[in-house]
């Protein structure tokens, strides 16, 4: 159907979704999938620039520029942690399901939970994203988290995180261990 109404950047990545879970016609996947790399480096471009550093002083003597701590890179958990959460042997500290949520809520939700369970210096945590509904398809939310914990709001709460085992929900759940709260550390005391 040319000539008719052009989809806007929404309504194009919805209907590539709905294409991917179908047999594509000849030439139409080349299409679908270019469309998505252009979307993700659009999404990355307009993601906020870093702040500049600081000019260093005239003097560097008289004042000491304290570097900046690096961002702070997540690693999967290791494998004997990993098999202590599946098995039992490590408790799994608090639980967070969020099936059925838009990303905006499930967004907010997981924010608060993760900063509740972190004051209150919890290190094992369960977040049950789910697998996605529709075939071919991955489910928004499960996409969504792992991108979300290398967000600034998210960073800082996360030591490290990996999908849980089968029992525990597999693709559709994680295991996330936090951070050490700085009350946990000693850092806090005078």
């Amino acid at each position: 159907m040319k000539g008719g109404r052009k989809l806007d950047p929404e309504e194009r990545i919805l209907w590539g979704k709905v294409a991917k879970s179908a047999r594509a016609l000849p030439g139409r996947m080349k299409e679908i999938l270019e469309f998505e790399e252009q979307e993700a480096s659009r999404l990355i471009a307009e993601q906020p620039a870093r702040p500049k550093a600081a000019p260093l002083p005239e003097n560097p003597v008289a004042e000491t520029v304290k570097p900046k701590r690096a961002a702070r890179i997540h690693h999967p958990l290791e494998k004997p942690v990993k098999k202590k959460l599946a098995k039992g042997r490590l408790p799994i500290e608090a639980r967070l399901d969020l099936h059925g949520l838009f990303q905006g809520e499930a967004h907010d939700l997981l924010l608060d939970f993760l900063l509740r369970a972190h004051e209150r210096g919890l290190r094992h945590v369960l977040v049950i994203t789910g697998k996605g509904s529709s075939m071919g398809s991955e489910g928004a939310l499960r996409r969504a988290v792992p991108l979300w914990f290398s967000k600034a709001e998210f960073r800082f709460l996360i030591s490290s995180y990996e999908w849980a085992a089968r029992h525990h929900g597999g693709e559709g759940a994680m295991y996330v261990r936090l951070a050490r709260s700085r009350a946990a550390n000693g850092e806090d005391r005078e």
